[in-house]
């Protein structure tokens, strides 16, 4: 079985993996300025990991000749994967940024075939089976068998915390659990020299600082990612009993997410959090009075590279009581990784500093490093090939000294495994 890294390798962004130039893994985007895509694919078939924007947004892009290969994924990952691809146009359609038409994104629905965890189904060849990944709502680890060799993709995953006081992971899904066989293993390396504290730690912490500036007069603006973390934020803002309005492309995708409950961890307390919320609806106007009530609003983008926390963030921007709280990290470059290294950022066109607080909390949806290697205590017999990740020759370097079979492969590398 030969692979070769598409995108994804040595970076994070634009995951790309493609098994004997017939099967594909996967076929992001990396944003930025302009956004950045995977080398030129042309496969029989196509299995998507997981709905986020590094991992399907360009798939569209495939079918803008007269190929029509397959897609397969799990029911909310198609629904997440069209949700992207749509805003994708609505920000850069018709663009040299945007790689695909209208057109396009509506093929993805006409080859679509949708699966569930433990389901094997053939692609292009080979059985495939998905399993859960714990990463958002229809995350996979792909399993792909050509009768000789088992690869496993783990895609992006999360494992929860044993020990941990309390919230022992994430509240909108369970971590993964699944190890199955095989004799080659491709792992994120997302947070490979990262440990993260416990969840719930994180989220007490989280909750008494925004209930604390909410007390003390001060308005809360807690920039988050639409797919994912929205919900695992309204979630938490539930629990702790905090009202909070929500804005962006995160109201969508908290529908779209409860019509797929078997893929949730509590598809209830969702809902619950969904019903203590407020979705906001209305224009400009109403997000300015909202922005100078004293509360909570959670809105896109988590790296305040668009959507309507360029109207939030400068509206609290001027008064130190206000709170800017990140809920992920922040890439470096981004409007977001400014405020936080320097307290000034440009938004919307306009430098501003920022007087109000800034902080940051590690909701991250990733594994840690004891998470990862506890992952791969599962293949210490396999071929381990390290991705997505701003150190990953360092972690493979890292594991080959702890035993392992291990390196990291560069865009456009052909790998035997």
């Amino acid at each position: 079985m030969e692979i070769r890294f598409l995108g994804g390798a040595r970076e994070v962004g634009r995951s790309a993996i493609l098994v004997d130039d017939s099967l594909l893994l996967d076929y992001g985007m990396r944003t930025g300025n302009p956004p950045q895509f995977p080398l030129d694919a042309d496969p029989d078939a196509v299995v998507a990991s997981h709905g986020h924007l590094d991992h399907v947004g360009a798939l569209p892009s495939l079918l803008s000749g007269d190929a029509r290969p397959p897609i397969h994924w799990t029911p909310p990952t198609r629904d997440l994967a069209n949700t992207l691809a749509r805003d994708t146009l609505k920000l850069h359609g018709g663009t040299l940024a945007c790689p695909f038409t209208e057109t396009d994104v509506h093929r993805m629905s006409e080859v679509s075939v949708t699966h569930g965890y433990g389901e094997s189904f053939e692609a292009a060849g080979y059985e495939v089976t998905f399993y859960d990944a714990g990463h958002i709502p229809g995350s996979a680890h792909v399993l792909v068998d050509d009768g000789e060799t088992r690869l496993l993709y783990t895609g992006d995953f999360h494992v929860d915390d044993p020990d941990a006081d309390g919230v022992g992971g994430q509240r909108l899904v369970a971590g993964s659990r699944a190890r199955p066989d095989a004799d080659a293993v491709i792992v994120e390396s997302t947070y490979s020299d990262v440990h993260h504290d416990p969840r719930g730690a994180v989220e007490e912490r989280f909750a008494e600082r925004v209930a604390n500036t909410v007390w003390e007069g001060g308005t809360v603006v807690v920039p988050a990612f639409a797919i994912g973390r929205t919900q695992e934020v309204l979630m938490v803002c539930d629990a702790y009993d905090i009202d909070c309005y929500v804005d962006g492309m995160g109201k969508d995708v908290t529908r779209s997410v409860l019509q797929h409950p078997a893929f949730l961890r509590d598809a209830d307390a969702l809902r619950r959090a969904k019903g203590h919320a407020r979705f906001v609806t209305g224009r400009q106007g109403q997000k300015k009075r909202i922005a100078d009530q004293n509360t909570v609003v959670v809105t896109t983008s988590g790296m305040l590279s668009g959507g309507p926390a360029m109207t939030y963030v400068p509206e609290i921007a001027g008064h130190p009581r206000n709170l800017v709280a990140f809920t992920g990290h922040q890439v470096e470059g981004t409007p977001g990784r400014e405020l936080l290294d320097t307290g000034q950022t440009e938004l919307d066109g306009r430098r501003m500093r920022v007087s109000a607080r800034i902080d940051q909390y590690d909701f991250s949806a990733h594994a840690d490093r004891d998470g990862i290697r506890g992952f791969l205590d599962s293949y210490r017999d396999a071929a381990v090939l390290v991705n997505h990740g701003d150190r990953c020759p360092a972690f493979a370097a890292e594991l080959r000294e702890d035993g392992w079979d291990t390196r990291a492969p560069e865009r456009g590398e052909p790998v035997r495994v």
